[in-house]
């Protein structure tokens, strides 16, 4: 404050006769105070308060502690409120599976929206935040400069005219600093607009990535919540298939064991298809109700609108480029590419965010979920045709052997940290999704299934 006042003075002298233009005064002024207010640091010490006020309590931290207290109220209301709110839908549910189908599929749509909105958000973050840095680096560099003119400018500008002076030292002492200010000005001109532009950068910076930042604030609150309820649904939906499969954990249980008797991926689909009661039912189902009829040789979409069915609404074959990413990511390996072993990619990597919802890429039975040697937590369904697609790499599956998903069902989540072998993943730090397709046991190119772009994408 006491420089502003100063600096204030100063202006008000130059107006009755100092050498500088009141223009430039005024871009000096904007620019130091503009340049103070950019340049805090909230880590700037403090001096040390008293001994005797150190345990004493402020009023804004007294008001600052209510406000947290009342926001967690806030929450924990609201948290109430979204699970009376499950509760109720629920119940409304009921026995109705298609209800339950189609909010499981409608509200995993929603997470992985979210999804990709807090991606981007996150992208546009990250230019504009590198950006004020550099603008805040270049501001910080000159700081010196500034100080010290506009220094010289407060003192001239505190001093009266030389005319005044009783004493020639003063006089002199006056005439110089204004020959100095005349040969500094006209150079600090330029100066003096690249650092306005600088400051307007900034600050345009600044609101840009406040403003981004709430969008990202309002997009987590709404994943989270949405991901409170779709977990809430997957658990309804897997209390409802235990009660038709009695024997389901007992199932789980002897398919990992069966899963250590083999080596490879076709071995294990092989023996769960052949000595899993349930995997064995789901294949025999598959080979007579996997393949639908597609007119025209074009596949029937409307069928998708069916949460009731119990069989693939369109044949694996006919499904060319239609098919979604089983996650929201970023493709780090192809098929066929170099697998870091000297080997080829059987399948494709992608690399996505942690706690991303994973859904089924298409309509199948489940032959096998749970861990298997190098690939973690591994979910593989039975598409029918001869067709079968495995997916690898999650932190948790949400369904169970023998059960019948629908396109874009909620199946699993990933974790924070790669779940699969270091020859499937780029960085061991970053979740990464592994799927592979199958015909007739041999691994396919899946590229030509995948939809070019969103409009193109099946839905449930």
């Amino acid at each position: 404050m006491h420089s502003t006042r100063n600096i204030h003075s100063y202006l008000g002298t130059a107006r009755r006769g100092a050498p500088l233009s009141s223009a430039v005064s005024l871009t000096l002024l904007l620019l130091s105070v503009s340049f103070a207010a950019a340049s805090l640091s909230p880590a700037v010490a403090q001096p040390a308060a008293p001994a005797q006020q150190a345990t004493a309590v402020s009023p804004d931290a007294i008001k600052q502690r209510a406000e947290e207290l009342e926001a967690t109220r806030e929450q924990q209301r609201k948290a109430a409120e979204l699970q009376q709110k499950l509760k109720a839908d629920i119940a409304a549910i009921g026995q109705d599976r298609s209800k339950l189908n189609q909010q499981l599929i409608d509200i995993a749509t929603q997470v992985r929206t979210v999804e990709t909105r807090i991606g981007e958000t996150e992208a546009r973050l990250r230019p504009l935040d590198s950006r004020e840095q550099a603008v805040r680096a270049s501001l910080d560099s000159r700081r010196a400069e500034i100080v010290e003119v506009l220094a010289a400018l407060q003192r001239a500008g505190r001093r009266t005219p030389p005319a005044l002076f009783v004493r020639p030292e003063d006089a002199l002492e006056s005439l110089r600093t204004a020959m100095l200010l005349g040969s500094v000005v006209p150079e600090l001109r330029g100066r003096a607009e690249k650092l306005a532009t600088d400051l307007g950068e900034l600050v345009s910076l600044r609101q840009r990535i406040a403003s981004e930042r709430d969008v990202l604030a309002r997009d987590r609150d709404r994943l989270k919540d949405d991901s409170v309820r779709l977990a809430a649904l997957v658990e309804e939906r897997q209390r409802k298939q235990s009660a038709i499969e009695k024997d389901m954990e007992a199932e789980g249980a002897r398919a990992i064991n069966l899963s250590r008797q083999v080596d490879g991926l076709q071995g294990l689909i092989t023996k769960m298809e052949q000595d899993l009661k349930s995997a064995a039912k789901a294949a025999a189902t598959a080979s007579l109700q996997g393949a639908p009829a597609a007119p025209g040789g074009k596949p029937n979409l409307g069928a998708l609108k069916d949460p009731t069915r119990l069989s693939p609404a369109i044949a694996f074959a006919s499904a060319k480029g239609l098919f979604a990413f089983p996650v929201n990511g970023r493709k780090i390996r192809d098929f066929g590419g170099s697998d870091g072993a000297g080997g080829a990619e059987k399948g494709i990597s992608l690399a996505t965010r942690a706690g991303a919802q994973v859904t089924t890429p298409c309509d199948g039975w489940v032959v096998y979920a749970g861990p298997f040697r190098s690939y973690g937590q591994l979910l593989i369904l039975n598409a029918g045709g001869g067709y079968h697609v495995l997916i690898a790499g999650m932190e948790r599956i949400s369904v169970n052997i023998g059960q019948f998903v629908l396109t874009g069902e909620p199946v699993a989540t990933m974790g924070s940290t790669s779940q699969v072998a270091s020859i499937l993943a780029t960085t061991a730090s970053q979740p990464v999704l592994y799927v592979e397709f199958r015909k007739d046991g041999t691994p396919i190119d899946s590229g030509p299934w995948w939809a070019a772009n969103e409009g193109e994408k099946v839905r449930g």
